[in-house]
C-alpha cells in the first residue's frame, strides 16, 4: 500500500494553549490524533502520552491477521490509559486529566481504526462522506435514544460533553472499526475543534478535487478559524495512492463487534 499523508494543529482563535496531539507514522501505516482536557499543563501531557503510548504498543503489523490487528489497537489503547491513569493519581496538578483517542492503522489491503471520545474518523470514497466513529458522548446518546436530533445536538450546550475517555479510569475499552481500502481513498482523523465548526458537506467539499492532503489540512483549519476557531483544531487527511494487493470482494466497513 502507498499512501500520502499530511497531518497539523492549531491552537484556534479562542484558546491560548493547544490540548491537543498527533502522530503519524507513514512507514506503518500508524495514526492518532487526541484531544486533551484537564488544562492547560494537563490535558496537553493525557494527549501526547496518548499518542506517543499507542503508536508505540501498536508496534509491527505486518502479517497479522485483522483479529490481531483489533487486539493490539486496544492493548494499546489501553496501555496509554493506564499510564495517565497512575499520572492522575501520583501527581496532583495532573488530577482529572484525560483525553480522546482516534487511531487509524493500515496494514495489508486494510484499515483499523480505534476510538474513544468524540474526535472523528471519516472516510471520503468515491465522492461520498462516511462519518466511520460514533461519538463518545452526551449529546450523541440523547440522539440515539431518540430524545435530540442530530441538528439540535450540534448546538446543544452539553455538545462538548464526553462519556468515554483515555485516562479517566483505571480501564477503557475503545470501540473498533474495520475495513478495506481501495485506490483513492482519503481518511480524515479529526479532533472536535475542526468537527465542531464545519458540516459534513463543509468538510466533503475540501475533500474533493485534486488538492494534495497537506493543501487540504491546511484548508480546513483555515475555515474552521474563520467559522469562529473556538477550541484547538486538528487534522490528519491520509490518501491512498495503490493498493499493492488484491483487494478482497468485502469493502464494506464493520462495525464494533461485527465481523466481516
Amino acid at each position: 500500500m502507498h499512501i500520502t499523508a499530511a497531518g497539523r494543529t492549531d491552537v484556534g482563535i479562542i484558546r491560548s494553549g493547544n490540548e491537543d496531539s498527533f502522530l503519524m507514522v507513514p512507514d506503518r501505516g500508524i495514526f492518532v490524533v487526541a484531544d486533551g482536557m484537564g488544562g492547560h499543563a494537563a490535558g496537553e501531557v493525557a494527549s501526547e502520552m496518548a499518542v506517543r503510548f499507542v503508536a508505540r504498543e501498536l508496534g509491527s503489523l505486518r502479517g497479522l491477521a485483522d483479529d490481531q490487528v483489533a487486539d493490539r489497537m486496544r492493548t494499546a489503547i489501553r496501555a496509554a490509559n493506564g499510564a495517565i491513569f497512575q499520572r492522575t493519581l501520583t501527581e496532583h496538578d495532573k488530577r482529572g486529566m484525560g483525553t480522546t483517542v482516534t487511531a487509524l492503522v493500515l496494514f495489508e489491503t486494510r484499515f483499523l481504526i480505534g476510538q474513544v471520545g468524540d474526535s472523528r474518523a471519516y472516510l471520503y470514497r468515491d465522492g461520498k462522506l462516511i462519518q466511520l466513529t460514533k461519538d463518545h458522548s452526551y449529546v450523541q446518546e440523547q440522539v440515539d435514544a431518540g430524545y435530540l436530533t442530530p441538528e439540535q445536538a450540534r448546538s446543544h450546550p452539553y455538545s462538548n460533553v464526553i462519556t468515554r475517555c483515555v485516562g479517566a479510569n483505571s480501564d477503557v475499552m475503545p470501540d473498533i472499526y474495520l475495513g478495506t481500502v481501495k485506490l483513492g481513498d482519503l481518511f480524515l482523523l479529526a479532533s472536535d475543534g475542526l468537527t465542531g465548526m464545519l458540516e459534513d458537506p463543509e468538510l466533503a467539499e475540501m475533500l474533493g478535487g485534486e488538492a494534495m492532503p497537506q493543501d487540504r489540512v491546511d484548508t480546513m483549519i483555515t475555515e474552521a478559524n474563520r467559522h469562529g476557531g473556538l477550541d484547538n483544531i486538528t487534522a490528519i487527511i491520509v490518501r491512498i495512492d495503490a493498493v499493492d494487493a488484491p483487494v478482497r470482494a468485502d469493502t464494506e466497513i464493520t462495525r464494533p463487534g461485527v465481523r466481516d
